[in-house]
């Protein structure tokens, strides 16, 4: 954040709204990485339930999808009632659940309570991104939300990794509760996090006994004051039907959906297929693909930053640009059987693939503003995980018939060019406004 641009402060106010805008962005971010270890354990967790159970690739692959159509939907109301009711109240209480669901499905042999119990923990973890959008949307102006939103999304990127770690780590603590470990000692730290962030941050400026900032972009502070004029005419709840009534706003939506089947059918799957056609044990298997999630932090921190610095007013030239290296790099990667080339390419296309949703995050904040930043998430969201259940049944289908890897990846990579594609039927013509 910028010393010499005050944001309508004394310099006294803005050293304190400075001082919590990066404490908000820290603990948020630092929360949100931890949150995947009670996420993405179970595609971590596949092999060794294949491997201990009767279950089947399809099998997980529907109970996958089941915690994104509730992830997913979720969103749809959470951003809207986080804006309403409290964004931290909403983040704290949804960690708390996620971690009680979490346990609980350790103790289960049902695959239908555990599709209950992860269900639940979907709706759950749906409490967090949307409403930390529009937290975040509160303290960083404009200018700099490709930064914030791309850190945010960096650390759960990194969030991945740290999945990837947890799980690694429980079933060497605990061999013998076999796949059940994934679900209890990586929600650990997630939960005592928490707890240091309930005291830490500040949901909004006023609570830090500051006024709200003024942003330094005429063009922002118009859009914004259209915002609130049409939330006081409208009400609360027409939010929704301002947004769909943009088509570029519906656009985004295509490609965060696309950009999600590309991202969860590498997370969901890679882990079975090094297990399967690189002949790794299911704990290498883990090792031998942090490389994907380590990929997907380093793009999500360094393109949307770059965006506020290139193009702060259309940020779709990064996408296109990232979906198609995105496509080349999965093409060419189920031709590549030595280990380290493998991973080399993992940690590209996880650079690119997960650098689109990082912009996505910066253009939800610069649609909604202040005034309903957690709405425009929560509905890109829905659509992102959307496009990540189709994956979930789809490949998980694919991969119990028909044992074809290839048409996995092609999949992925044809979803890349369509991202493109919209990308650029949406930029053209595009002018300089920053809300389009």
């Amino acid at each position: 954040m910028d010393n010499n641009i005050m944001l309508g402060y004394s310099a006294e106010d803005f050293a304190v709204f400075r001082k919590n805008a990066w404490r908000v962005l820290w603990g948020f971010s630092i929360l949100y990485c931890f949150l995947y270890c009670a996420r993405l354990n179970l595609g971590l967790a596949i092999p060794a339930m294949i491997e201990q159970t009767s279950w089947t690739a399809a099998d997980l692959g529907i109970l996958s999808a089941i915690f994104f159509w509730t992830y997913g939907m979720g969103h749809l109301f959470n951003g809207r009632l986080g804006e309403i009711f409290g964004v931290n109240r909403f983040i704290v209480t949804g960690v708390f659940l996620s971690a009680i669901a979490n346990i609980l499905i350790s103790f289960q042999a049902s695959l239908l309570i555990i599709a209950v119990l992860w269900g639940l923990n979907g709706y759950f973890q749906s409490m967090l991104w949307s409403p930390g959008m529009a937290l975040l949307s509160r303290w960083w102006p404009g200018n700099t939300r490709g930064f914030a939103t791309g850190l945010a999304n960096a650390f759960s990127g990194f969030g991945q990794v740290a999945a990837w770690i947890s799980v690694y780590a429980a079933f060497i603590i605990a061999p013998g509760l076999g796949w059940r470990s994934a679900f209890i000692f990586p929600v650990i730290a997630m939960v005592i996090i928490v707890v240091f962030y309930k005291f830490m941050v500040k949901g909004r400026p006023s609570e830090a006994g500051l006024e709200d900032y003024e942003e330094e972009d005429p063009e922002r502070k118009l859009h914004e004051e259209e915002l609130r004029r049409i939330l006081d005419e409208k009400g609360k709840i027409y939010p929704y039907l301002h947004l769909f009534k943009q088509w570029r706003f519906d656009v985004w939506l295509i490609i965060i959906a696309g950009s999600s089947i590309a991202r969860y059918g590498l997370l969901t799957w890679i882990p079975l297929y090094y297990v399967e056609v690189l002949e790794m044990s299911v704990k290498d298997g883990i090792v031998g693909t942090v490389l994907l999630p380590l990929g997907m932090g380093f793009g999500t921190l360094i393109v949307p930053w770059a965006t506020d610095r290139f193009c702060p007013t259309n940020r779709l030239p990064a996408v296109i640009l990232c979906a198609l290296i995105a496509g080349a790099t999965v093409f060419l990667f189920p031709q590549i059987t030595s280990h380290a080339g493998a991973a080399a390419l993992l940690f590209i296309a996880g650079f690119f693939i997960y650098a689109i949703n990082g912009v996505v995050w910066a253009y939800a904040t610069d649609i909604g503003g202040r005034v309903f930043a957690g709405t425009a998430t929560g509905i890109l969201d829905c659509f992102a995980y959307l496009g990540a259940s189709v994956q979930a049944i789809y490949f998980g289908s694919v991969l119990t018939k028909t044992g074809n890897w290839t048409l996995v990846f092609a999949v992925i990579t044809a979803t890349c060019i369509i991202i493109a594609v919209a990308a650029i039927a949406a930029g053209n013509g595009l002018g300089k406004k920053a809300v389009q």
